[in-house]
Parts: structure tokens; sequence; C-alpha cells
């Protein structure tokens, strides 16, 4: 889970498994995997750094950083 800003100040827990990409638009806007988006204080870079450390934390940023390599 990520903890995130909403612009109203608000802040909530997110899980990043459903995150299927982030923009900066030039507000960061993050798009789930069902198309809803949150728009939110923190910048592009912020939220991919907390995305990575979560995967990390959770035993998938290995499966995630090899993803697309081909067997060889």
């Amino acid at each position: 889970m990520v903890e995130l800003t909403k612009f109203n100040g608000e802040h909530f827990t997110f899980n990043a498994v459903y995150i299927e990409q982030v923009q900066s638009t030039p507000d960061t806007t993050i798009t789930t995997t069902r198309g809803k988006t949150f728009v939110v204080k923190e910048d592009k870079k912020e939220v991919v750094q907390k995305i990575k450390r979560f995967y990390r934390e959770i035993g998938l940023w290995q499966v995630v950083s090899k993803a697309g390599e081909e067997d060889v």
C-alpha cells in the first residue's frame, strides 16, 4: 500500500497493485486497472518511488523488473 495525498489535503492509502498508469499533465494523475483516476499532490517521481518500494516490500519487484525479458 502507498500513502498519497488528495488536493484537499486528505491522506489516503492506495493498493499499488491496481495502478496501471501514472501521468504528469502537469498534475499527477493515477489511472487504475479499472479505469478510475485519482489526482494527487505528490509528483510523478515520488509516486513511482513509492510504488517500487511497495513492490519490494511484498516481493513483487523481481517479477516486475524482469517482465518482458526473453529467456536466453
